[in-house]
């Protein structure tokens, strides 16, 4: 695990390049896996589909969204993106904020058991 790629339970993530105010990063989540239901207090997501289908949970609606089709997270809003298909899901992932770091999430459901990262 480095600063600029990470194994999660759900699949990985690569940052791809980033500046102040934004990052960008590659995200593939493995089939029948789901990222942790969370919110951010500094930042926006622009997710890109480029290959597969994502489910998105926003604010408790769902959007079905396949390749060649975009997401917008609002500063605030709860969101996961889930892969319930047989194909590998990838995402190219754009932030735009005040701060870009990845201790701004807090998550409010997580099926991997890392309940210890939850906050209220």
């Amino acid at each position: 695990m480095t600063e600029n790629f990470e194994v999660r339970p759900w699949g990985t993530w690569q940052l791809l390049d980033s500046g102040e105010g934004w990052k960008v990063k590659r995200i593939e989540v493995r089939p029948g896996h789901r990222l942790s239901y969370q919110t951010h207090e500094f930042r926006a997501e622009h997710w890109v589909v480029v290959s597969g289908t994502a489910t998105c949970t926003i604010d408790g609606r769902t959007i079905v969204a396949g390749a060649g089709e975009f997401v917008a997270v609002a500063v605030g809003a709860a969101h996961r993106i889930a892969n319930s298909h047989d194909e590998e899901l990838v995402i190219i992932e754009v932030q735009r904020g005040s701060y870009t770091g990845e201790d701004d999430i807090v998550r409010l459901d997580d099926d991997y058991g890392r309940n210890e990262m939850l906050r209220p």
